[in-house]
C-alpha cells in the first residue's frame, strides 16, 4: 500500500505523449486556481458566472492541496490542467467515505482541449488511488460536462444514479463510482 498521510498517498510523476502529470507546486496554486475558474467558465459551468458561489472554492488551489492530493498536468512549464483528489478525513470528500475516494474540480486549459490532458489527470488519480488501497472511485460531475462524462466512462466509471445531488437550484450534480 502506498504512504499516505493527511493528503493522501505519496503521488509520483507519471507522463505520456500529452503531458507530464505531478503534484501541484505552491508557485502554482495561483496559476491553477485561475486555469481552474477560466475553464469552468468557458464550459458554461458556473451559473452564477463570476458570483457563482462555487467560484471561491474553485479558484483556492492552496486550500485543496494542504487539504487533499492535487495534480496538474504539464508540458514542460506550461499548466494544462489539474484535478483533486479526495480521501476519507478531507473536506473535499462530498460522497465517500472510508475505503473510497473522490475526483473533485477537474479542469482542463481550454486551448489544451484535446490532447489527452483530462484522460492523463483522472488516470492518475485511479492510479493513486489503487496505490493507497482504494475500494471504489466516486465523483459528481454536471450534467452539461459531457466531455468528461466520456472520459469517467472510458476508464471503466459507471452512473450511480442514487447518489445525483443538488447543491443549488439549477445544478445537477450526476454521480460516478468505480470499484477498484
Amino acid at each position: 500500500m502506498a504512504d499516505t498521510g493527511p493528503a493522501g498517498p505519496k503521488s509520483r510523476v507519471t507522463s505520456d505523449r500529452a503531458c507530464q502529470i505531478r503534484p501541484v507546486l505552491p508557485s502554482e496554486h495561483e496559476a491553477l486556481g485561475d486555469l481552474t475558474v477560466d475553464s469552468y467558465l468557458k464550459g458554461g459551468f458556473l451559473i452564477g458566472g463570476l458570483e457563482d458561489p462555487y467560484l471561491p472554492r474553485l479558484r483556492d488551489a492552496a486550500d485543496r492541496a494542504a487539504n487533499a492530493t492535487v495534480l496538474v498536468a504539464v508540458d514542460g512549464e506550461r499548466l494544462l490542467g489539474g484535478v483533486t483528489l479526495a480521501f476519507p478525513g478531507s473536506p473535499y470528500m462530498e460522497l465517500g467515505g472510508d475505503g473510497e475516494a473522490e475526483i473533485r474540480m477537474l479542469a482542463v486549459d481550454p486551448a489544451a482541449g484535446g490532447r489527452g490532458v483530462g484522460s492523463a489527470l483522472a488516470a492518475a488519480c485511479v492510479e493513486l488511488a489503487r496505490q493507497a488501497g482504494t475500494k471504489r472511485m466516486l465523483l459528481c460531475s454536471q450534467q452539461e460536462m459531457t466531455t468528461a462524462h466520456r472520459i469517467y466512462r472510458r476508464l471503466g466509471f459507471e452512473r450511480e444514479s442514487a447518489l445525483d445531488w443538488s447543491p443549488l437550484p439549477g445544478v445537477q450534480l450526476w454521480a460516478f463510482s468505480l470499484r477498484l
